[in-house]
């Protein structure tokens, strides 16, 4: 029977605590980024609305909203908004893109006179930001540990590879044709999130577009540790699967409580790019690329026949390449990382350029 999630494959290789380990960073990556989703949807409603009432106001609407729809049991009855989610964020940042291209110039570059992109290949950021923007890349990837989800899930798991592949390949090609073409056209001045580019009507019109992709990624993030919580409080009882009152409640709880810590998160942290970069580093650099590595180190020991080509040459530097890349760059990337996205969040603060935990402020730019 194929495991729902990496929590398993953490009990395979080191035990209990492997399992809990596992489970915790599991679990609190896809928290932390449904608080992201809802603090992402309080920037859509500001932007829409032109900061209309309170952004405290706006995350709990969005929380609300989020769950209603996560409160819907199995996945595969809620998998359909994916492709609502997607849509909409494809048609926001496509619109986005055709927007600085025939704009004289983004909204955030000086409005008269001459200005400069300051378009560079390679830059000179420094070390806490240039590891920050690494943490927003990873973070952008992170979502490895769903696939145990999703796999389990599958009529027919062999066409799991397939389904990867396709999914995988589909948005890095998004990231490096659509993101490429916005940093051409903005350079430095691309504002965060990248939404709010293209000048105040445009801005309403982009975050309009993305709203149900929003909405559905604070969901599909809250969703799916919800589960994780309610199998392993029901478990060995006949409410795990019963329809009974027990197990309505809950589920219903366990939605909830995910839903409010991810408000908590989104309010404490009440700036995208800094949340994003401490997501990045702290959880999801773990969650996505040194536990991978591990698991590629346990297979290989344990299952031998598997890689028949493992004394080749070849298949050495692959396993030189696993403990450089994924166990030594992702430790470092930990560290590092979380260390910039500390650093950052403070002089934000310390600057007043960043509003307050649980502001009514506008967050939308």
């Amino acid at each position: 029977m194929l495991s729902r999630y990496d929590v398993s494959v953490g009990q395979i290789m080191f035990g209990p605590i492997g399992r809990e380990i596992f489970g915790f960073f599991y679990w609190i990556q896809l928290v932390a980024v449904a608080g992201a989703g809802l603090l992402t949807c309080s920037v859509a409603f500001n932007a829409m609305s032109e900061h209309g009432t309170c952004t405290i106001v706006f995350v709990v609407v969005a929380a609300v909203i989020n769950i209603l729809i996560s409160s819907i049991q199995t996945l595969d009855r809620i998998s359909w908004i994916g492709w609502i989610g997607v849509g909409g964020i494809v048609s926001s940042i496509v619109t986005l893109t055709v927007a600085v291209a025939v704009q004289d110039r983004p909204n955030a570059a000086p409005q008269t006179g001459p200005w400069d992109k300051e378009v560079l290949i390679f830059n000179n950021p420094g070390f806490v930001l240039g590891i920050s923007t690494l943490s927003n890349i990873i973070f952008s990837f992170a979502g490895t540990p769903n696939f145990f989800n999703v796999i389990a899930e599958m009529k027919n798991p062999r066409d799991y590879n397939k389904a990867m592949g396709v999914c995988q390949t589909f948005v890095l090609s998004c990231y490096l044709i659509l993101g490429c073409t916005i940093y051409h056209f903005c350079g430095e001045y691309i504002a965060s999130p990248a939404l709010g580019s293209a000048g105040p009507l445009m801005k309403k019109v982009c975050y309009g577009l993305a709203l149900p992709g929003l909405i559905v990624s604070a969901v599909l993030n809250t969703h799916l540790p919800a589960k994780y919580v309610f199998v392993r409080v029901m478990r060995n009882s006949r409410h795990l699967s019963a329809n009974t009152i027990t197990h309505r409640v809950v589920w219903v709880s366990c939605v909830i409580g995910s839903c409010a810590i991810s408000f908590v998160i989104a309010e404490g942290i009440p700036v995208f790019s800094d949340l994003i970069s401490l997501i990045g580093a702290l959880i999801a650099t773990p969650n996505s690329i040194i536990f991978e590595g591990m698991m590629f180190i346990y297979d290989l020991r344990t299952n031998p026949d598997k890689y028949p080509n493992r004394s080749k040459w070849w298949h050495k530097g692959l396993e030189v390449m696993n403990w450089v890349v994924m166990i030594g760059f992702g430790l470092f990337a930990t560290v590092a990382g979380t260390y910039a996205a500390a650093v950052t969040i403070r002089a934000d603060v310390s600057a007043g350029s960043t509003t307050q935990p649980f502001s009514c402020a506008d967050n939308s730019g």
